[in-house]
C-alpha cells in the first residue's frame, strides 16, 4: 500500500454516515487552508452526465497547443487516484507525484481535523490547493455527481462553463 493508498483508506472512514448534500463541510475545510479556490489561474468549469473527461481532454490539448500551461482536475480515476491532479508546465502537464499528493492530502486531513467530510470533497480540496500553488493560465475542473451542491461549486466565478450532454444517471 502506497503512502497515497494509506491516507485515502483514511478519509474514507470520515464519510458521513447520512446523505447529507452541502458545501458546508469542503468550505469549512477551505476556510482552514486559506481558500486556496479564491487563488486560482481563471477556471474552466464542465458539468454534464457523459463526455465530461472527453471535453476537459480536448481543452487541455488545444490549450497545451496554444502554448499554455494548464491544470485540469478530474474524477475518477482509472489506476491511481494521481490521474485525477494534472498539474499545467510548459510543453505539457504531468500528473502530480506520489509526494506531492501525500503532502497535500495529510495537510487537507490536517486542516480537516477528523470531522466528516467525502473523498471527493477532499480531493477537490487538495487538487485546489495544489493549483493555487503551481502557476498555470488556467485551470479544467470536472464536476463530479453534479448539480448545485457539487463539491467543484465553490468556485464562485468560473471564466467559462461546459455543459455535456445531460441524462438521468444514479438515480438510486
Amino acid at each position: 500500500m502506497t503512502p497515497v493508498d494509506a491516507i485515502i483508506a483514511r478519509l474514507l472512514g470520515l464519510h458521513p454516515k447520512k446523505i447529507d448534500l452541502s458545501l458546508e463541510r469542503l468550505m469549512r475545510l477551505l476556510e482552514r487552508l486559506d481558500h486556496p479556490e479564491q487563488k486560482l489561474p481563471p477556471v474552466i468549469h464542465v458539468a454534464g452526465t457523459n463526455g465530461k473527461g472527453s471535453t476537459i481532454a480536448f481543452l487541455r490539448a488545444a490549450l497545451e497547443a496554444a502554448g499554455r500551461r494548464v491544470h485540469a482536475y478530474t474524477s475518477p480515476h482509472l489506476v491511481r487516484v494521481n490521474e485525477r491532479f494534472r498539474l499545467g508546465r510548459v510543453g505539457g502537464g504531468t500528473l502530480v507525484t506520489d509526494e506531492e499528493l501525500a503532502d497535500v492530502l495529510t495537510e487537507c486531513e490536517g486542516a480537516n481535523a477528523g470531522a466528516p467530510i467525502t473523498v471527493f470533497e477532499m480531493t477537490t480540496a487538495a487538487g485546489l490547493l495544489l493549483f493555487c500553488r503551481h502557476p498555470a493560465d488556467v485551470a479544467l475542473l470536472e464536476v463530479g455527481l453534479g448539480g448545485r451542491l457539487d463539491a467543484t461549486n465553490v468556485v464562485e466565478r468560473p471564466c467559462a462553463t461546459g455543459l455535456t450532454s445531460i441524462s438521468r444517471d444514479h438515480t438510486e
